[in-house]
């Protein structure tokens, strides 16, 4: 795992409290957390983010950071919080029986400690591999299973490995996984706790090469396309503030979450009107089925902290257009501020057609051409990239996605040998089955905080008196009013999705205004109930949760989800069964990608996509985009003149 250099502090500069932390601002939080208390040489640096002011504050609220700290000598974890204007730490904590995310060192330092064990040494020379440099050791969340040999009773912070060799200098790891290597390490000691070899299963001949200068021949029919904009892009940006179009927001980024939206507006007839106060991918969960990998769960953003696994993106490849890019910085585990350069793309572009309609009779033709503002960051977690793209449209819709993309986890079979738990990608080669599980965190202030979700269906009206050629069918809706009622399930054959609403606030036709949720793709868990997953992962339990705002429940899987035993977040909070009607509200989506790996994603996969959408449902008085002039085709086909 690489990272980007660390960076020189920057000039300090205003900024808003909702902003993401500069360089400077990271160099002084950490700088004044050393001064106020004895940082021993063990004491790292998690994470240091934006402390997000108290919900209704402005852009007077104080500047404050929020941080995470790992002492690696007395295993307890630190919070602390510091306000930077006044430049003083006003709170900190130490915490026993947790453990924060994993760091980029520790994931090093593993590697470095397990090449150097005798017992993996000897593993691998009986698999013929003298030299343990080319191999690579991805640490796993060790979770909290019930092996005999994982000893949670300790307060040893533990991580599970897996095993590769490359085939060539720069190659393709995952082609050559070590089969029958197991082995549990000490985080904080590096000391291999426990290790066992099977029997060694032959390394497959494939290598796996997907790098464009040994794949060739390369296509030669493919031609230029170029997106111009030469009046430059639509939007205009203010520090972190973005608008466009009638949209307005705030960029954010978290160690934890990366990308967040803040103030999520619409200017409708000169009134802002707000939607969303803030929305992030709050967890993710990826389980693996092979009963060898039982513990192979990551949750990747609570127990990696995903923010300091941001790309820096690339234009042409990775976004394309009239680009503006933000950077990221977050802290290094010695609390050296890190900078990740175009770490978030902005940009907007062609989404096909908005509406039209042929008058048939007089000939006249009315068309619109959409176009949508994207905002997106992209993150590499081991074998897997993943991008968060958020998407505003001209019509009112936000919209959300997911592509996955990267390696697939791999395993060695031997001649003949079928995975009974995967798929074969290329000869004695086994890709496992696996889902992709995702949480989005949509706290919504639509046209203010006393907001009520009511779920609708479609329901076909029996045939009879009051339907006697039986076509009819009707909506029928129902609010959920408390937090235990609205722990709810997708079905498409009902056509079930969620409105939110504003009771307090009535459309054009006398209706509460109101967005509705409306689900992508998605499936359920597949793991046996009461398995470790669906403990310590409860939110796969459902895809819609709601609960009342409150500003301590963040995390999906509670705060400190690493060898947690379950439970705790979103399971725990709605015990309490709070009322919902016409309440500050946060909805939680969680949404299912199924894996189930073909040679076609082999040795790197296409993009896979998940989604959902948000979409106006009586929160405008007509279509909101009729004000979007028409378009004539200018040079080069654009119907953007």
């Amino acid at each position: 795992m690489s990272s980007p250099s660390p960076s020189p502090a920057e000039p300090a500069q205003a900024a808003h409290p909702l902003d993401p932390l500069r360089p400077d601002e990271i160099a002084s939080a950490a700088a004044l957390l050393r001064g106020a208390h004895d940082l021993g040489p063990r004491v790292r640096f998690v994470s240091l983010s934006p402390a997000e002011p108290a919900k209704g504050s402005g852009a007077e609220a104080r500047r404050a950071a929020e941080a995470v700290l790992y002492d690696a000598q007395e295993r307890t974890t630190i919070e602390a919080r510091v306000d930077l204007d006044a430049k003083t730490v006003t709170d900190w904590r130490v915490l026993t029986g947790v453990h924060p995310q994993m760091t980029a060192a520790e994931f090093l330092s593993v590697e470095a400690a397990v090449r150097r064990a005798p017992q993996f040494l000897e593993a691998l020379r009986r698999r013929g591999i003298a030299d343990a440099s080319d191999v690579d050791v991805d640490p796993v969340s060790a979770g909290h299973n019930s092996a005999p040999e994982e000893q949670f009773d300790s307060p040893r912070r533990l991580a599970r490995i897996l095993a590769f060799q490359r085939p060539n200098p720069g190659g393709n790891a995952y082609s050559r996984p070590l089969q029958g290597i197991f082995g549990l390490v000490d985080v904080d000691t590096g000391e291999l706790v426990y290790f066992e070899d099977r029997e060694p299963v032959p390394l497959p001949a494939e290598d796996g090469e997907f790098r464009a200068d040994r794949v060739g021949p390369l296509r030669d029919d493919v031609r230029e396309i170029r997106i111009t904009q030469p009046d430059g892009p639509s939007f205009t940006v203010e520090g972190h503030e973005v608008r466009w179009q009638k949209w307005r927001l705030r960029v954010g980024f978290t160690t934890r979450e990366g990308l967040v939206l803040h103030h999520v507006g619409y200017e409708d007839d000169g009134e802002l009107r707000p939607i969303l106060h803030r929305a992030s991918y709050a967890e993710m969960v990826v389980p693996y089925a092979d009963p060898d990998r039982f513990y192979q769960a990551p949750l990747d953003i609570g127990e990696f902290n995903i923010g300091t696994m941001t790309n820096a993106l690339e234009l042409g490849c990775d976004c394309l257009g009239a680009i503006h890019y933000f950077d990221a910085a977050y802290a290094s585990p010695d609390g050296e501020p890190v900078v990740v350069p175009n770490a978030i793309c902005l940009h907007e572009e062609d989404s096909g057609l908005l509406w039209k309609h042929t008058d048939f009779r007089t000939g006249d033709v009315q068309v619109r051409r959409g176009r949508r503002l994207v905002i997106s960051t992209i993150v590499t977690v081991g074998n897997y990239e993943y991008g968060f793209f958020w998407y505003l449209h001209q019509d009112g819709v936000i919209s959300s996605e997911v592509k996955a993309t990267g390696i697939v986890a791999t395993q060695a079979l031997h001649d003949g040998e079928t995975p009974a738990f995967g798929a074969l990608l290329a000869p004695r080669l086994g890709g496992i089955n696996h889902q992709h599980i995702f949480c989005a965190r949509l706290d919504f202030d639509l046209d203010g905080v006393e907001n009520t979700v009511v779920e609708v269906e479609t329901e076909a009206v029996p045939q009879g008196s009051e339907n006697p050629q039986g076509n009819a069918w009707r909506t029928v809706r129902r609010p959920l009013a408390t937090e235990l009622e609205a722990r709810r399930e997708i079905d498409p054959l009902r056509a079930r999705g969620w409105l939110v609403t504003n009771p307090s606030r009535e459309n054009a036709v006398g209706q509460p205004v109101a967005y509705k949720l409306i689900p992508g793709d998605n499936t359920v868990p597949f793991a046996a109930p009461g398995s470790a997953l669906r403990r310590r992962a409860g939110f796969v339990e459902h895809h819609l949760w709601v609960t009342r705002y409150d500003a301590a429940e963040r995390y999906p899987a509670g705060e400190y989800p690493y060898q947690h035993p379950g439970g705790d977040g979103l399971p725990r909070w709605v015990q309490a069964d709070r009322g919902l009607e016409q309440e500050d509200v946060v909805v939680w989506y969680t949404m299912n990608h199924h894996h189930v790996p073909r040679p076609e994603d082999w040795p790197v996969m296409p993009v896979a996509r998940i989604g959902f959408e948000l979409k106006p449902w009586g929160f405008f008085a007509r279509n909101p985009a009729l004000d979007v002039p028409p378009s004539e085709p200018a040079g080069g086909g654009s119907c953007h003149a």
